[in-house]
């Protein structure tokens, strides 16, 4: 939720007031209804009380989404029912008996290609897994309906090759390919309902129960207003500029999504970001195990703000990310306390909370000759928005926030060079380092805003930046856009840190 967040503030900071953050809970499927048959509960009750810890999250950790579904609200269901007609009246379903390796974890079918034997490491059984996920499969035969993928092996291939940017992975983008020029077979949409109740009945035959994973990918469409009115398709933000996945489920919404989509004729998403998962200790995080974080406990140790910061700089694009509270508390001393905080500490040391002069003197031309350490200095400040509205704009965020990170580095090594305290008599130099200075931390409080709201804002407070949007958007963050801040009604205490010690330390 914290990737999609930053990406939506983003988004608002650049001035697209029509931005749309979707989030919400899969609730409907095997692994739900034997979850609630375990915990003894209603399976509706289940579903509500997990809902719950999930919209609480979002609360907490200040998740600015719009819309938070659930796939068992009846307006989804509404949409999957006529989904699934849309497409049986085009005549791209059809019944037939269905054998094949069934993975209860993953809710799939797999082929023969994709699974192969192997040893329980816990208790030594021979048995057979997904070679995708890893997961066990059972061998299971049923008569079912079918939706026909098949038939969209040369349209998905054409649409991969003109839309090379679809997925942001060329790894992934050369998975596809294979696994859709190799063996696309038609895919079982239905469950007999002896083994699944817990779902949407299939419209005039209440024997079968809609798949789970063309369910859940209908959500995404519920939200955007589908069914659509004919002639405002895209007046809800249809098609998505980008949905956010799992490594685990790139399959769903790469090829069956796709595929679904242009069954019935509708836009394709634009872009699909794929992230790795966080270990722990390693090794992949399982309640069962106990191996897990409770993300409660954390924004409540380590505040929401480093919690979304250590996320964000560490979250894995690409390859899986390992948690350890040590590295939350070493980036933000790295980064935060000794990084962009001691850049915040020093300017008020030296200017005792009063650097309006120094803006006043850059409104003026300051009257003094850049040194060449100013003249790069204030070259990559120009450049740094740039930067990172590039990074941000390809969805890397991750390489955004560690530009942004390096910057305060860069700017510490600026005022070092600078030295400010040994001329204190050449009063126009003084100021152009002073000002330089304070517009690095103008920028970056601006452009952290996404990753950081509380402590980017408090940033901008404090350093007298207007509370105005306009002051505070991204079409600020460039270099002598804002002539006016510097003025602070209250002066902050320059003992009071922008980012004070943890209170906590592993």
């Amino acid at each position: 939720m914290v990737l999609g967040d930053v990406i939506k503030r983003w988004q608002l900071l650049k001035g697209n007031s029509n931005a749309i953050f979707l989030t919400g809970t899969d609730e409907h499927g095997i692994k739900i209804q034997q979850a609630a048959q375990e915990a003894g509960m209603d399976t509706q009750a289940f579903c509500d009380m997990n809902c719950k810890t999930f919209q609480d999250l979002a609360r907490v950790a200040n998740i600015s989404n719009d819309h938070f579904i659930r796939t068992t609200d009846e307006a989804h269901k509404d949409a999957v029912r006529y989904f699934w007609e849309s497409l049986q009246h085009r005549g791209y379903i059809y019944t037939k008996k269905h054998e094949g390796w069934y993975s209860v974890s993953d809710e799939a079918f797999y082929p023969q290609s994709q699974v192969e034997p192997s040893l329980d490491p816990a208790t030594g059984r021979k048995r057979m897994i997904s070679t995708e996920t890893g997961k066990e499969v059972e061998w299971s035969s049923e008569t079912n309906y079918h939706f026909r993928l098949s038939a969209f092996k040369d349209r998905l291939l054409e649409f991969y090759e003109q839309n090379p940017k679809f997925i942001l992975s060329k790894n992934h983008m050369r998975h596809l390919v294979k696994t859709v020029g190799d063996d696309l077979q038609d895919l079982s949409i239905s469950r007999p309902v002896e083994r699944l109740t817990w779902g949407v009945r299939v419209p005039g035959d209440d024997s079968q129960t809609i798949y789970v994973w063309l369910d859940a990918l209908i959500n995404y469409l519920t939200k955007a207003g589908y069914p659509f009115t004919p002639g405002k398709e895209s007046e809800l933000g249809w098609p998505a500029d980008l949905h956010i996945v799992g490594k685990d489920i790139v399959r769903f919404h790469c090829i069956y999504w796709p595929a679904f989509l242009m069954a019935l004729d509708l836009p394709v998403p634009r872009h699909v970001l794929v992230h790795g998962h966080w270990t722990m200790n390693r090794a992949k995080m399982s309640k069962s195990t106990g191996n897990v974080v409770n993300p409660f406990f954390a924004i409540d140790r380590f505040s929401v703000d480093i919690m979304r910061f250590f996320l964000s700089l560490r979250g894995p694009l690409s390859d899986d990310s390992n948690y350890e509270n040590g590295n939350i508390v070493n980036d933000y001393k790295k980064y935060l306390q000794y990084g962009l905080g001691n850049v915040y500490q020093r300017l008020m040391g030296v200017t005792k909370s009063k650097f309006y002069p120094s803006i006043d003197a850059a409104k003026n031309g300051f009257g003094h000759e850049a040194t060449e350490n100013d003249k790069e200095f204030e070259q990559w400040l120009q450049e740094l928005p740039s930067v990172v509205e590039r990074f941000m704009d390809a969805f890397n965020s991750k390489a955004a926030l560690r530009e942004l990170m390096d910057g305060a580095m860069k700017t510490q090594n600026y005022f070092h060079r600078a030295a400010p305290w040994e001329h204190k008599d050449d009063l126009a130099r003084v100021d152009r380092v002073i000002y330089n200075v304070s517009e690095f931390l103008r920028i970056s409080g601006i452009l952290l805003q996404p990753f950081m709201p509380q402590k980017g804002s408090e940033l901008l407070d404090r350093i007298g930046v207007s509370a105005d949007a306009s002051k505070r958007g991204f079409a600020a963050a460039k270099y002598g856009a804002d002539y006016e801040y510097g003025i602070v009604e209250k002066p902050v205490d320059r003992r009071q840190f922008l980012f004070p010690p943890l209170m906590v330390e592993d």
